[in-house]
This record gives structure tokens, C-alpha cells and sequence, in this order.
């Protein structure tokens, strides 16, 4: 059985008020088309499908007609959402979805959706587990000891009946962590980087039972303490600190019990993100590809007047001009440092959770938070 890990579609999403939706169309299409040239039988989407919890017109027709694709190629489709989705807007649907064989997951209801499919080797079951916070799973198993994100996927996972001696597979969209080191991020989810103390952090020991784990959240493509507990990565590149990620989407074959292979396909977008780094006159005598998506950083010594009028002259879509010369070497440093130093620690994870998730945290979980990190 062929298996296509997706994540981190974050369709409609913008950078640097640019829309990706037109990047996102062509990436799905490409998607779509590997899905019959290497005959999946199943795509994973494990989370993060919209950027916003309210998708605007043309994000809800895009998810529409990919998957309109992925059920006339033939292949199942996985789906469980993010903390970027509205749970009631991604389920929207989701009953008659399932007799078109597209499973959706994007409300935690005290267990865990379980689907199956069977080839020659039998039966391999699918565990969609949308992303869940600890008060959440604490909703429906008060008695049990859960403080931490781990607790509650352990609780929720506990609750599950999982045939160890079947093929078993799981999708999840958490901030995963494996011998003690951090998953590497890719820059434009960041702010999941920043969690205080380890509230949010789930050891991917969590994970043994299952063959292959199709985790979302983090977009910078690893594995997670072993080859088959993975990110498949974003889509796209979404951020500065992506330009020299490789976007690709782990194609997984499963045989019997035990034995499975990960392949790696590299996905190519339409327009390329790269970083410039020079003089203006230096970067301009050259140009290539003017089509991609370009940061810059100029050397020049001096301000230039209308720098970025002057670039989208040769570059149509260049994203951000920043100067790294002797003035601002000095000055970035303590701009940076005064902005962080004038709040508290309450409002640091405020503004953190508010970008996470869309909305305020409440005084109870800040509580909580505060008590932690003491």
C-alpha cells in the first residue's frame, strides 16, 4: 500500500502581503497528478489545511477541487486538522465526504477516528487525531492526570483500541520531540519554537505502537527520533528562513508487518523563494529567474530612494529589502532587545498564543502557564 504524507497546506495563506493562492493551486495539481502517475492508495493531510480559522472564497473553492483530484485519481484521503483550522468549519460536510472515501477528522470528540483499508498483506488502520490541547482531552476524562499536551495525547491514545499486531498509522498535528532534542522549524511557524517550559511538547515515545506517524505542524521536512515518526514539512516555502529549505512530501509503501520503505519526492513549486544578499548595483547586473519570490538584503553603506520600487523593476515580486551594513548592525540589536525587555512574561506568551492560535488565552491557561515556568 502506497501512502502520500501532506501537511501544512495553509491554503490562503499571504507573505509579505503577497497571496500564495496561485503557488498553492499549481503545488496541489502537482500533488494530484504524482497521486495517479504512482498510484496511492492514500493521502495523508495531517493538519493546518486553511491558514485562517475563516477561509476566505477562493481557499474553500482551492481545498474543493483538490479534493475533487485526489478521489478521481482513486486514493483515499486522511484529513485532520490544525491549530490554524476551525474545527467546525473543516468538518463541515464530513459526514457525506465518507461515502467518497474522504475521512475527516477536525474535532477531538474523547476518541480517536478510525478508519481501515486492506491490500494484500491485510488490514492497515488509520488513527486521525486532530491537534488537541490538554483542556480538551481533560473535557472528557476529568479524572485523569492531564496537565501537559503529552498527558493528553498519552490519555487520548490510551483510550484507543490499537492492534499491535496489525499495520497501524497515525496522523497528529503537535509540536513532537524525540531523545530530547526539539524538532527543527522552519521559520514561518516559528512561534511554535517559543513555548515556555514543556506544555507543549510531546515525546515521540508516544508513538510505538504505531508503523508510520504522519505528523503536521513543524515545516521544515525531519524525521522525529526514528525514519517512520516524520513532518512531511508546509507545502511551500513561507518565510526568509526558508530559502534554502527543500520542499519535499515522504511517499511511504507498506508491506507486511514491519517492513516499510519512505520515499522522499521532491515538490517543485511554481516560483521558486530565494535571498540576495549584495550591493544593488551588484544584484541587478545579473538577473535570473525574475519571477521568484526574492528577499534582499543590500551591503550598501547608504540608504538608496525608492530601493523597492527600483528592485520590483527586475524583480515583480520581491517580498522584503533589509540592509545589513554597519549602521544597522549596531542598531537591530538594540531595537530587538528593548522591544523584548518592555514585557512582561505574561504578555511574551500572550502574543505568542494569540499568533498560535487566533485567539486571546484565557486567565486560567495563563495560570497554568505561569505556574510552569517558575
Amino acid at each position: 500500500m502506497k501512502l502520500l504524507h501532506l501537511s501544512d497546506l495553509h491554503i490562503g495563506k499571504t507573505v509579505n502581503d503577497f497571496s500564495m493562492i496561485e503557488d498553492q493551486a499549481y503545488q496541489l495539481e502537482r500533488v494530484a497528478d504524482l497521486v495517479t502517475e504512482k498510484r496511492i492508495d492514500a493521502v495523508l493531510v495531517a493538519g493546518d489545511v486553511y491558514d485562517r480559522s475563516v477561509p476566505g472564497e477562493e481557499a474553500v473553492k482551492l481545498l474543493d477541487h483538490f479534493l475533487s483530484r485526489i478521489h478521481a485519481a482513486g486514493a483515499e484521503l486522511f484529513i485532520i486538522s490544525g491549530n490554524h483550522d476551525s474545527e467546525e468549519r473543516l468538518n463541515f460536510g464530513s459526514s457525506l465526504f465518507e461515502t467518497s472515501q474522504i475521512h475527516i477528522s477536525a474535532k477531538y470528540n474523547g476518541s480517536i477516528t478510525k478508519r481501515t483499508m486492506h491490500d494484500e498483506f491485510g488490514a492497515v488502520n488509520f488513527y486521525l487525531l486532530p491537534f488537541v490541547k490538554a483542556s480538551q482531552v481533560k473535557h472528557f476524562y476529568p479524572d485523569a492526570q492531564i496537565q501537559t499536551y503529552e498527558d493528553a495525547v498519552r490519555c487520548a491514545l490510551a483510550h484507543s483500541e490499537i492492534d499491535c499486531s496489525q499495520r497501524n498509522i497515525l496522523l497528529a498535528h503537535q509540536f513532537v520531540t524525540g531523545a530530547g532534542a526539539d524538532p527543527r522549524t522552519g521559520g514561518s511557524e516559528s512561534a511554535a519554537a517559543l513555548c515556555v517550559g514543556t506544555v507543549e511538547k510531546v515525546g515521540a515515545d508516544c508513538f510505538c505502537d504505531f508503523d508510520y506517524v504522519a505528523l503536521g505542524h513543524i515545516h521544515s521536512p525531519q524525521k522525529v527520533a526514528r525514519e517512520t515518526v516524520r513532518y512531511s514539512g508546509s507545502l511551500l516555502k513561507y518565510s526568509f528562513r526558508e530559502v534554502n529549505d527543500s520542499k519535499t512530501a515522504p511517499l511511504v509503501t507498506l508491506f507486511e508487518k514491519g517492513q516499510t520503505d519512505i520515499e522522499l519526492v521532491p515538490l517543485k513549486p511554481l516560483r521558486e523563494m530565494r535571498h540576495l544578499k549584495g550591493k544593488m548595483r551588484q544584484l541587478l547586473e545579473n538577473v535570473s529567474d525574475p519571477d521568484d519570490y526574492i528577499y534582499v538584503t543590500l551591503t550598501d553603506e547608504e540608504p538608496i530612494s525608492n530601493v523597492m520600487h527600483i528592485f520590483r523593476q527586475y524583480y515583480p515580486n520581491t517580498m522584503q529589502i533589509m540592509y545589513d551594513n554597519a549602521h544597522t548592525e549596531v542598531t537591530s540589536e538594540t531595537v530587538q532587545g528593548e522591544a523584548a525587555e518592555e514585557k512582561t512574561f505574561e504578555q511574551l506568551f500572550s502574543d505568542f498564543y494569540r499568533a498560535m492560535y487566533g485567539c486571546g488565552i484565557s486567565s486560567e491557561e495563563l495560570a497554568l502557564i505561569t505556574e510552569l515556568s517558575v
